[in-house]
């Protein structure tokens, strides 16, 4: 976890493209809206790392979700169970349903249908959100943001001092 709020740290601040970035956090939301440990889930994380992004930002954001997991589970859900009792589909569910391993995906779960429906509209526009929040953060926010007493006092706590160490590595490139 370390590495991976030091890997985005270095790549807000540094050369990285702010839409790898922003791609990333996309990415992130839409793994951390699906349920882990189905089929479908390991199956958009494979293909994820077929697309250039950050991919720092995105286990970063997948795991913030994931802890969000309670508060976000009952939208979801709602929204997943509204899905599959969509009539015209049924069928389409039906022989989905009876073909051989799709139903390992647990396409028929409303936490997964929710999931999806949820990571796939919220993952474009989530993306354009970011684009220009990482210009904000470049230009005014992180200086601001490095420079307070807060950070100064909390970056002398080991945990935090850990952090400062890798992003120090990180952005040297060693």
């Amino acid at each position: 976890m370390i590495k991976g709020i030091a890997k985005l740290v270095v790549a807000l601040n540094g050369n990285v493209k702010k839409s790898q970035i922003a791609a990333g956090l996309a990415w992130g939301v839409l793994l951390g809206l699906v349920p882990a440990g189905n089929f479908f889930w390991l199956v958009l994380l494979v293909v994820s790392f077929f697309f250039n992004h950050h991919h720092g930002s995105k286990f970063l954001v997948m795991a913030i979700v994931k802890l969000l997991a309670p508060l976000i589970a009952p939208p979801i859900d709602l929204l997943g169970w509204e899905i599959l009792h969509i009539g015209s589909l049924q069928p389409l569910f039906t022989s989905l349903y009876n073909m051989p391993f799709v139903p390992f995906t647990k396409f028929n779960n409303t936490l997964v249908a929710g999931g999806i429906a949820a990571g796939i509209v919220l993952s474009i526009p989530l993306f354009f959100i970011f684009m220009p929040l990482i210009d904000l953060y470049r230009k005014t926010i992180g200086q601001k943001i490095r420079e307070s007493k807060i950070i100064r006092a909390i970056v002398k706590f080991p945990l935090f001092a850990a952090v400062e160490k890798a992003i120090a590595v990180m952005g040297s490139g060693k």
